[in-house]
């Protein structure tokens, strides 16, 4: 076996546990690998062990990889920094992006997105630990922001994302995994119909599926530590 579908069979079985433990059914969370620095070849391994779902936080890199693995039919997610420059690329290329935290990014997705294209499944990235150095959006400025990414053409909301502040301390991670369920929660109130809950990776995957993650975006533990 390799060791990369040895690694996903671990994973996989660490969410079935999480969610086992949780009360939820493993199929309510799904598996995004973040293969940016691996070459297209390890993509293509876990693409032969089952694996579907593909995250990419450089956009050159990213879409070389789509390019190359067109003919596999995958789903691609871009989960990095959106920078105004590239937002035509990421629109023309990705499924999914994880990573809208400012008004201006969400409106030049919208332009960019294909009129022949499906719609653009986008989140909204939370700073839920408040990191200075940290993207996204503020929790008060949340509520502002989904009704203005709600209303742009060519996007779909699905929900939120975020990447906490790395701590051994587990319940540390519940709160902010909380946090961000409980943002999510209050804007269904408000009439939103989120879905989505992107949080937890190869670190802290459990808490993240103890409190209501919908997607874990899992690197290292599939395809090992980065040389970059």
């Amino acid at each position: 076996m390799s060791s990369i579908r040895a690694n996903l069979q671990a994973v996989r079985q660490r969410i079935e546990s999480a969610a086992r433990a949780a009360g939820r059914p493993a199929q309510t969370v799904r598996l995004v690998a973040v293969s940016k620095t691996f070459a297209s070849g390890a993509v293509r391994e876990a693409a032969q062990a089952g694996l579907r779902d593909f995250g990419e936080n450089y956009v050159t890199e990213g879409v070389e990889k789509i390019r190359e693995l067109r003919s596999l039919g995958l789903t691609w997610h871009y989960i990095g920094p959106i920078q105004s420059n590239k937002t035509r690329v990421i629109a023309e290329h990705f499924d999914w992006v994880h990573s809208i935290d400012r008004e201006k990014a969400a409106a030049h997705l919208s332009r960019a997105r294909g009129a022949a294209q499906a719609e653009l499944q986008v989140c909204i990235q939370v700073n839920v630990s408040g990191e200075a150095s940290k993207s996204g959006v503020a929790p008060e400025g949340l509520a502002l922001l989904a009704r203005q990414v709600r209303g742009f053409p060519r996007l779909k909301l699905r929900g939120l994302m975020a990447i906490p502040e790395p701590t051994p301390d587990e319940a540390l991670q519940r709160r902010r995994f909380a946090q961000l369920r409980g943002l999510r929660d209050e804007l269904n109130r408000e009439g939103f119909a989120l879905d989505t809950l992107s949080m937890g990776m190869s670190a802290d995957l459990e808490a993240a599926v103890a409190e209501g993650a919908t997607m874990v975006r899992v690197g290292t533990a599939i395809f090992g530590e980065r040389k970059a």
